[in-house]
């Protein structure tokens, strides 16, 4: 029989930490593997959201066939409303993961039209030639799933967001057995994520956070604000019966926070005693030794709810002295500057801050596997190849060397980037080619390349801005009177200088135009910006953008 041929790929999630979204591709069957997003950093201005590149499955959308989500966090669903716009297939996920995704078509009017099919880690998805099964996994989140592809080529893995928690919160214990009769039918090749993988040992069990919590709720002689990531619903689950014990009502600030609870108490994934959640407006008429706050904006987030209290601007509530601040929540890598900026506000409004991860405070633990539960993954399914996906470089060449520890052979670990495809035919495989692939920026209800308004706020942003308003006769584009000029984040002490200048050199460009009969609007625009620009360079070294605005009268 001849093959049909077999490629694996990613659009997101490789050499990065964000935008997950891979690709299995099989004859005339392509299956897409989760759609996230990546939240910008601070040099990308106004930007609110980061999507893969969906370019070349648009180029190829006959043959996507399907959208297979392994959980419910933001890298992993939100890009699925963007993505859905542009190819509308069924997206298969879990019950509770499926309630996320519909908040998010709701919002973006889109859920009418979708296709959206439950799934479970004992459901068979038969699609093309492939037949699709799952498996249980734990994560900080309910009802993870690892996928298992079955092709005449081999076998295919892609493990989700993983860790081995044989004590969880919720009793979702990862299903080890069904791991290793996987991995004794044979695995060509595994994706597993690498998050984790410079950090040594096991994961600790999210146990240990919830006594941790028991015992600071305990404690606290005012109120406690709780800041956690709204899905981590085993978290929250955790914070409810610390609050029920110490006879404290619970108020819950956010809108993700709000919404997410929503979901997970409608779908029977967290349990909370009925009359224990209070209005905001009812905190301030309780005594606060009886309140406990669940609240987003555990990692610094400007316009979270923990941000905005740390700050005093939060209506209806605020933090005072003795109360106690929880944040139950590691910082993600390059969020640490922004959660320090936030625990020095809430000491200065006399707080009682609990921070840090791991155990430095005992009030987090991760969800994503360390090194041995990485390397029990290998073991369990012992893959002829393996491609270390979510995580950066340096995180990849570490879980490469874990699994060359466990039997993985030299040269069988393919570390590569977003686009790079591996290609399998009569079950071996080889990385031979690359896809388009990048980053597609949102900024409000504009999607797509934003590179010229992003270099624009940039330029702004460094050295402000110069508009000159220029009247002119529109019969004979005659002067009607002199320009004048305005300033905003630029020079102000040598500006009125400046603008005699200005006025002399735009005179100047606009006579020898006129004399030149070169008098339409754009020659006269662009002649003026680089007669200013080189002006204000020469004078200041600055760059600002210029603006010539000709008023027709």
């Amino acid at each position: 029989m001849q093959s049909k041929g077999l490629s694996v790929y990613a659009l997101g999630g490789l050499q990065e930490i964000g935008k997950n979204m891979y690709a299995i591709e099989h004859g005339n069957d392509i299956v897409v593997i989760d759609c996230g997003n990546k939240f910008p950093d601070e040099s990308l201005l106004g930007i609110d959201l980061i999507i893969p590149d969906f370019s070349y499955l648009i180029e190829n959308q006959d043959r996507v066939r399907a959208l297979i989500v392994t959980h419910g966090h933001e890298d992993h669903i939100g890009g699925i409303p963007f993505f859905l716009k542009k190819i509308n297939v069924p997206v298969y996920a879990t019950r509770f993961t499926l309630g996320l995704i519909e908040l998010k078509l709701r919002e973006h009017r889109i859920l009418r039209e979708s296709t959206l099919i439950e799934i479970k880690s004992d459901s068979e998805v038969p699609i093309g030639d492939m037949k699709i099964s799952f498996f249980r996994v734990n994560h900080s989140i309910p009802d993870c799933l690892g996928i298992v592809f079955n092709t005449e080529e081999g076998t295919i893995v892609h493990t989700g967001d993983f860790k081995f928690d044989l004590t969880p919160a919720n009793n979702e214990r990862p299903d080890i057995h069904k791991m290793a009769e996987i991995g004794n039918k044979g695995v060509l090749l595994l994706l597993s994520e690498s998050t984790n993988a410079e950090r040594p040992g096991y994961t600790p069990s999210e146990h240990m956070v919830g006594s941790n919590l028991d015992q600071m709720i305990g404690k606290a002689k005012r109120k406690v604000i709780v800041s956690t990531f709204a899905s981590n619903v085993s978290r929250i689950q955790q914070v409810v019966e610390a609050s029920e014990k110490h006879n404290r009502k619970l108020a819950l600030l956010g809108r993700s926070m709000v919404n997410v609870v929503q979901v997970a108490m409608e779908r029977g994934y967290l349990n909370v005693p009925k009359g224990m959640l209070i209005d905001a407006r009812e905190i301030n008429e309780m005594p606060p030794e009886m309140v406990t706050i669940l609240c987003t904006g555990s990692q610094g987030e400007v316009g979270a709810a923990l941000s905005r209290l740390s700050t005093g601007n939060f209506r209806d509530v605020e933090i005072l002295p003795e109360d106690t601040v929880i944040l139950a929540a590691g910082p993600i890598p390059g969020n640490e500057r922004s959660v320090t900026t936030i625990v020095d506000n809430l000491y200065k409004l006399g707080a009682h801050v609990i921070y840090g991860s791991g155990s430095s405070s005992g009030m987090h633990v991760s969800g994503h596997g360390y090194q041995e539960d990485l390397r029990l993954m290998l073991t369990l399914m012992k893959p002829k190849y393996f491609v270390p996906i979510h995580g950066e470089y340096r995180m990849l060449q570490h879980h490469r060397m874990l699994a060359e520890s466990v039997g993985v052979e030299e040269g069988n670990t393919f570390i590569i980037k977003n686009g790079d495809v591996v290609d399998i035919e009569n079950s071996i495989a080889r990385f031979t080619r690359s896809i388009p692939s990048g980053e597609t920026y949102v900024d409000g209800v504009d999607v797509g390349d934003m590179e010229f308004v992003l270099r624009d706020r940039k330029q702004i942003s460094e050295d402000g801005m110069i508009v000159i308003i220029i009247p002119m006769n529109k019969q004979d584009n005659k002067l009607l009177a002199d320009p004048e000029f305005f300033s905003r984040g630029f020079v102000d002490q040598s500006f009125t200088e400046l603008k005699r200048g200005m006025k002399r050199i735009t005179l100047d460009t606009i006579n020898e135009l006129l004399d030149a009969n070169r008098n339409s609007r754009n020659v006269l625009k662009k002649n003026i910006k680089r007669s200013i620009s080189q002006y204000i360079k020469e004078r200041t070294r600055k760059d600002p953008m210029i603006i010539p605005l000709l008023i027709e009268v």
